[in-house]
Formats: structure tokens, sequence, C-alpha cells
């Protein structure tokens, strides 16, 4: 049996420290969360929540060697230990496809004090299409809409769908060792974009995609019937073939598609942005101060799209705050219940 003190806070041990503060005090819930990078996410989302009755703190388990991730959430705090004044907020990566299938999906699915994203990862609602022009004003600040993010990713989605639809195939049949994330993410990277011909890379990725998808065809001849029944249960889970980038690895789509995109328009942006302060300036000496001050007020990609919420009126994010309404209107009721008087002493 444990011996530290750390291993046997729960939601009852915060539930009594907000027992022993007075009945002004707001009541504390603890968010326990994977990573640093989720801690601005999920305050951003709680945040909306507080109010003079609660307020939540975001915050990590804590461990001998620190460890991160998922799996130390739920392994630490899902069993026996989360509750109203205790939740687990984690990325939902496949565990929501999988719908039960294994322990872990199981847990995060049916556990009424475990919140997900729906969507794969806290990454895939930074790139949200629809706020990515957004974040390109934050980055160079210029307006200018040079690049439709969204007709893009809607086809980028439809171009890796018939794929993606395998991935899930696959884990949910215990063949990812056939075909892991590695390689669909591997197959869905457009590679050599271009601002002014982005319709090629989307051409390309649908020859790799087709390449693929013939290939496990053929590795699994008898898999038709299926293919077309995860097809269908992917749909029924609110996924549809325009929003499938919402859905694969977060990191990838980051790293690999989202911000090489990113880049090249900013620079582009950047660049007409300093033609113009080169073509409207008067004299060197004022060239130069504008330059100096539209350079120095430039920011970088990567921070800015961490900082992205423009996600907020995305359907996983509806559904992730729609979950987090119903569990907070249950607590009230309880939280309710608990103070009021018992009926029996007031007739005795």
């Amino acid at each position: 049996m444990s011996s530290r003190l750390t291993d046997h806070i729960n939601s009852q041990y915060f539930e009594a420290a907000n027992r022993l503060t007075s009945k002004q005090a707001r009541r504390r819930i603890v968010a326990y969360v994977e990573s640093y990078d989720d801690i601005y996410f999920w305050r951003t989302v709680l945040s909306r929540y507080e109010n003079e009755q609660r307020y939540f703190e975001v915050m990590l388990p804590s461990h001998r060697k620190l460890e991160r991730g998922k799996k130390s959430v739920l392994m630490n705090f899902v069993e026996g230990h989360v509750g109203e004044d205790m939740i687990a907020c984690v990325d939902a990566d496949y565990d929501y496809l999988m719908q039960g299938r294994t322990p872990q999906s199981k847990k995060i699915l049916e556990s009424p004090y475990v919140f997900h994203t729906y969507a794969y990862a806290i990454e895939n609602m930074q790139c949200y299409a629809p706020s990515l022009h957004e974040v390109c004003v934050a980055v160079t600040l210029n307006d200018h809409r040079i690049f439709d993010f969204e007709d893009y990713f809607q086809q980028y989605s439809q171009a890796i769908f018939p794929l993606f639809v395998w991935s899930v195939w696959a884990y949910r049949t215990g063949n990812h060792n056939r075909f892991s994330l590695t390689d669909f993410s591997r197959v869905t990277d457009p590679g050599g974009f271009s601002v002014g011909h982005p319709q090629t890379s989307i051409d390309h990725l649908r020859r790799k995609v087709t390449s693929r998808v013939h290939l496990l065809q053929n590795q699994f001849p008898g898999n038709k019937v299926q293919y077309l029944q995860t097809k269908e249960d992917i749909k029924a889970l609110g996924i549809t073939p325009d929003t499938t980038y919402l859905y694969i690895q977060g990191h990838s789509l980051f790293d690999n598609v989202v911000v090489p995109i990113l880049t090249k328009v900013c620079n582009r942006l950047r660049q007409e942005r300093q033609d113009e302060i080169m073509r409207t300036s008067c004299h060197h000496t004022q060239r130069k101060n504008e330059m100096s001050c539209y350079e120095h007020s430039l920011q970088d990609i990567r921070q800015m799209l961490k900082k992205n919420t423009g996600c907020q009126v995305s359907q996983p994010f509806l559904r992730l705050l729609a979950d987090l309404s119903a569990y907070l209107d249950a607590s009230s009721a309880t939280t309710d219940d608990s103070d009021s008087p018992n009926p029996d002493i007031m007739q005795s």
C-alpha cells in the first residue's frame, strides 16, 4: 500500500476541502490535464463556467518521474479518484473512434468526470480551418485574404477520408501493426505546397491515398463489408468527409500540414506588407523606421497557432461544452440537495 499522500488524493479530498471553507467561498474544482501545452486550452474552456459559486484549477498530475500523457492521467485519477470536485481533461485521440472497444476508450467514454476533445487532440482544434486566416493576421498584421483555408482543408479531408476509414478499421480490429498512425501520417502529408497552385498538392495527395487504398484492398481482400460498416459508424459519430482533418493525429497535422502552409502564406503576406512600405515611404528614414516598426510587430507562427481559440464554434468544441454543461448541471443539483435541510429532522 502506498504511503504517499498524493497517491490518496481524490475527488472526496477536494470535496472535504471545499466543505472546510465558508459557505460564501467558491467551490474549487480541480481539472487534471495531460501536458503543459494543454493547460492554456483547458483554461479557456473551463473559465466560461466559473461564477460566484465555483472556479476551476487546471493542474498536471504529480509523480516522481514527472510522467505526462493520457495514460498517466487516466491510470492515476480515473480509477476511483475522479468525481464532482476532481475531473480529468484529455485528448480524444482514437479512443472516441474506438467506441469502448479498448479499456482506455471505455473509461473515457463512460466516466461522467472525464472530458475529451472529440477531435483527435487540441492541436486539431488549434488548426480549425475557418480560424487560420485570423492566425495569419496575428502573425503578419496583414488582413489580405490571399488563400482559402476552408476550401483547401475541405478538399484535403475529402482526399484522405477513404484512407482514414482504413486507419480506424485497423485500430478497431487490431491490425494497426500493418497500417499504423505513422503510416497514415506519412501518406497524408501533402508536401510540395504552393500558395499560388494549392490544387497540385491536393491532386498529389489523392494519388498517394488511392495507391495506398489499393494496397490495403489487396492485403485484406475480404474486407469490403467491414470497411463499409466502419465508414457508416464514423459518419454516425459526426465525422464527415469534409472534416476528417480534425480527427487525424494532431501533432502530424500541426507540424507537417498546417505550419508549412501557414509559413508560406505568412511569408507572402509579410512580403506584401514590406513591399507596400517600400512603395509608399517618402524617404529613406521613414522607410527604415516603418520597416523596423513592422518587423518588431511580427509574431511567431507556432506560438500564435498554439494560442488560437477560433475553434470555439466548431462541432467538436460545442459537443465538449455540452458535456461540461451536463456535468455541472448535475453537480449543482447534487450540491443544492446536500445543502438543503433533512425533512426527517425538520419533522422530529
